[in-house]
């Protein structure tokens, strides 16, 4: 899979575009419904769902960065991997139908600060194991080139 992440973040089409053909590869390697790129702005203190790829909207496509399972990761500074959604306080209910979820922030260049994350969804319980997890922050090591070199990737 990081192969053709690394021809999508190195291409040259506009930045949520590339963004997007992220989120739409993510799910082709797994069973997940739905997948998020989200943009962490520390100065406003909100989180922002910038592409997606899977049926519907969130119900929360921005909300405080001290909020649900990617405030957690943010803080946190790792993953969150929720083998059961209904069981955790923490999760904002975006869709009724998911029962697990993974968070995998994205980090700046110098591994400082959160400046993104990949939100991925199923409606399977415990949907991602170690090795989805371990896949995930590999294309997290990818992305952050990106978006790093890029600039924040919704201007």
């Amino acid at each position: 899979m990081l192969a053709p992440l690394e021809r999508i973040v190195s291409g040259t089409r506009d930045r949520l575009a590339r963004l997007r053909q992220i989120a739409e590869l993510t799910p082709t390697h797994g069973a997940h419904r739905w997948v998020g790129v989200y943009e962490v702005d520390r100065a406003a203190g909100m989180v922002r769902d910038l592409v997606w790829s899977g049926t519907g909207t969130p119900e929360y496509p921005t909300f405080l960065m001290t909020k649900g399972l990617i405030g957690s990761a943010s803080a946190e500074r790792r993953a969150v991997n929720v083998a059961d959604v209904a069981s955790d306080p923490r999760y904002l209910t975006a869709f009724g139908s998911t029962r697990s979820e993974i968070i995998v922030p994205i980090f700046d260049r110098d591994g400082r600060d959160v400046v993104g994350t990949i939100d991925v969804g199923s409606g399977q319980p415990n949907a991602f194991d170690a090795a989805a997890q371990d896949l995930l922050e590999e294309c997290e090591r990818v992305i952050r080139m990106f978006w790093d070199n890029s600039g924040t990737p919704s201007s």
